[in-house]
């Protein structure tokens, strides 16, 4: 985002290129859904196409933090401190790190997925993308909090956002087990390093969750205060 455009939008609000940065790293976290599509398939080009473009969402997203940081004004007259918009944009940049991470290292080593688990796979891929959307629909109050002033209705609504994202979280912890227990029945079919980096994909893609509910904490650590 050029700089004078980002300037315009902080002028409008403190708050909004937060709420823009994580519909960036959702985008980038949903897009693996697609990506795991054409790795099932063998659709090498494909899913490498796709692996620039969550590459490229995650720079996007990168220089939005580093605005952030150095434009978010001091000495803010808001219900919020100025350290704890910065620590939530540093916990919902981890979500497109993750997700570059994943196509990354899928892509690197062409990962073969066993035809026997993609199904359970691609549902468990689907849930975590559930709670980076749920996080970014979360933050995305953060306006209609700041014009309330963390208070009345707007509250309520945002913690049962927040209580159902702690639901999707846990979905995908009781998924991953599932998920390896199934990859633990196949492996000896695999390349123990093959196996081996996959379990490290599954571990990977439950982090997108787990840090999906990080951001959701620091939310509430917020409307706590």
């Amino acid at each position: 985002m050029p700089s004078n455009a980002f300037l315009g939008v902080f002028a409008k609000s403190p708050i909004k290129p937060i709420e823009e940065h994580i519909k960036i790293v959702h985008q980038a976290s949903a897009a693996l859904i697609p990506f795991f599509n054409h790795v099932f398939k063998g659709e090498w080009a494909e899913a490498d196409a796709i692996r620039i473009e969550i590459r490229n969402l995650e720079r996007e997203a990168d220089e939005l933090k580093r605005e952030v940081r150095l434009q978010l004004p001091r000495g803010l007259f808001m219900p919020v401190e100025r350290t704890d918009l910065l620590e939530l944009i540093t916990h919902q940049d981890k979500i497109a790190n993750k997700a570059k991470d994943i196509a990354g290292r899928v892509i690197g080593r062409e990962m073969v997925i066993p035809e026997s688990i993609q199904k359970d796979f691609l549902a468990y891929v689907t849930r975590c993308v559930d709670a980076t959307k749920q996080a970014s629909e979360a933050i995305n109050e953060l306006d209609e909090l700041l014009e309330t002033g963390f208070k009345g209705r707007e509250v309520t609504l945002v913690e049962k956002m927040l209580v159902e994202l702690d639901a999707i979280e846990q979905d995908t912890d009781e998924m991953q087990i599932k998920i390896r227990q199934e990859l633990r029945a196949v492996e000896g079919e695999l390349n123990p390093i093959d196996a081996m980096f996959l379990y490290k994909i599954i571990e990977w893609v439950g982090g997108l969750a787990d840090i999906a509910e990080r951001v959701g904490s620091r939310l509430e650590l917020m409307l706590a205060r």
